[in-house]
């Protein structure tokens, strides 16, 4: 069998070289401790919704609405979406989270995730569809710039997701 390889000299690999000659394995142990290093930088953040295709972790029905949409991430685990705040609390309710799980919740007003245990929330005159008419902002100025809460009524947290409030990443929670 001949050797194919490419001259010496012609600015490509010689017969003897190697992509994964010795400069290159020096990169490996460095690219697993930066990974490790990202890996352990802190509470994992919101998974992108994609409402065409994403269902509720506790009712089962399509997570439609993005702007009245929950998730639970957990470290090493797929997110859980869930398309009202009350199937957040329903599923939270059912068992303890994760450890290092953090619940988020849409930002009604911008429609981005906002950490559901500093959010904002409302009850307000509109349709959910569980039919909680939660909703969330991820602060005072988010709610009071959006028309669908100023009608509302404040909800506490803890009327929601009881005493402990959602998970924030510090552990298992209920």
């Amino acid at each position: 069998m001949a050797e194919v390889g490419v001259r010496p000299g012609a600015g490509g690999l010689s017969p003897r070289s190697s992509v994964h000659g010795p400069r290159s394995l020096g990169a490996v142990p460095l690219l697993a401790l930066l990974a490790a290093v990202a890996c352990a930088v802190g509470p994992p953040g919101p998974a992108v919704l994609d409402t065409r295709t994403e269902t509720c972790r506790s009712c089962r029905m399509p997570v439609s609405d993005a702007k009245v949409a929950a998730q639970l991430v957990a470290p090493g685990e797929e997110p859980k979406f869930f398309d009202d705040i009350a199937c957040l609390r329903d599923f939270l309710a059912s068992g303890p989270a994760p450890p290092g799980s953090v619940a988020y919740v849409a930002d009604h007003s911008s429609g981005a995730w906002a950490r559901a245990s500093s959010a904002v929330y409302t009850r307000a005159e509109i349709e959910t569809p569980m039919g909680s008419h939660w909703i969330a902002h991820a602060g005072a100025a988010s709610r009071d710039a959006d028309p669908a809460a100023r009608s509302g009524k404040p909800v506490a947290i803890t009327e929601i997701f009881g005493p402990s409030g959602p998970p924030d990443g510090r552990g298992a929670m209920r």
